[in-house]
């Protein structure tokens, strides 16, 4: 979503963004072996902390009020959203990937840019993620989690043309459908689209 040339990240819809960093949280904490979700309930399987801020409180708050499908899980932890994202930030500040520059316009309003230090984590990422897509090859379990939120935030409509796009499709989905949260996560970003473009419609005559 960052743009690497002025440190401004691509409009998503907030709710979209929310969402997708929800799953994100929990994917990671299914990735760390501490919960696991089937097609009916999201379960704690080690509620041991792995001493992370971003994960942690999720897997408190899920192991106190064990209860609910992945979905259930998603839109609960979209509360946190906000804190995930300021936290994602700081971190990749620390790790020199990223620069926190403050500018200042009219004196009066403050925007916050992130412009790239270090671009090698990036192209890693992208030539893995091009792989997967355009090839038969069996794909790693966060290639799975990375390819699932680049779908659910839009941006393979950035990264790659428009007959890129349509020719990844299948694959895309393919991909997509090998996670449970993943499908949870993306099935909520699908339903608030579908009931704002429900609203919007009868309002435009």
């Amino acid at each position: 979503m960052l743009d690497d040339a002025d440190g401004t990240f691509a409009r998503v819809p907030r709710a979209s963004l929310d969402y997708a960093l929800a799953g994100c949280v929990l994917m990671e904490l299914a990735l760390e072996n501490r919960i696991d979700t089937d097609l009916d309930r999201l379960v704690v399987v080690d509620d041991t902390p792995l001493g992370d801020s971003l994960l942690d409180p999720t897997l408190a708050e899920i192991a106190a009020h064990e209860g609910g499908d992945a979905r259930y899980w998603v839109q609960r932890t979209a509360n946190r959203a906000e804190e995930v994202r300021e936290q994602a930030l700081v971190r990749l500040v620390e790790r020199g990937i990223l620069e926190q520059r403050e500018e200042q316009f009219l004196w009066v309003f403050r925007s916050r840019r992130y412009p790239m230090i270090e671009g090698e984590a990036e192209r890693e990422v992208k030539l893995r993620i091009m792989e997967v897509l355009f090839s038969d090859m069996i794909p790693d379990p966060r290639d799975v989690v990375i390819i699932s939120l680049a779908h659910a935030c839009g941006i393979f409509d950035r990264l790659l043309s428009r007959q890129e796009v349509e020719n990844a499709s299948a694959r895309i989905e393919q991909v997509r459908r090998l996670d449970l949260i993943s499908q949870a996560m993306s099935q909520v970003i699908l339903d608030l689209e579908l009931s704002i473009a429900s609203y919007v419609q009868p309002h435009l005559y």
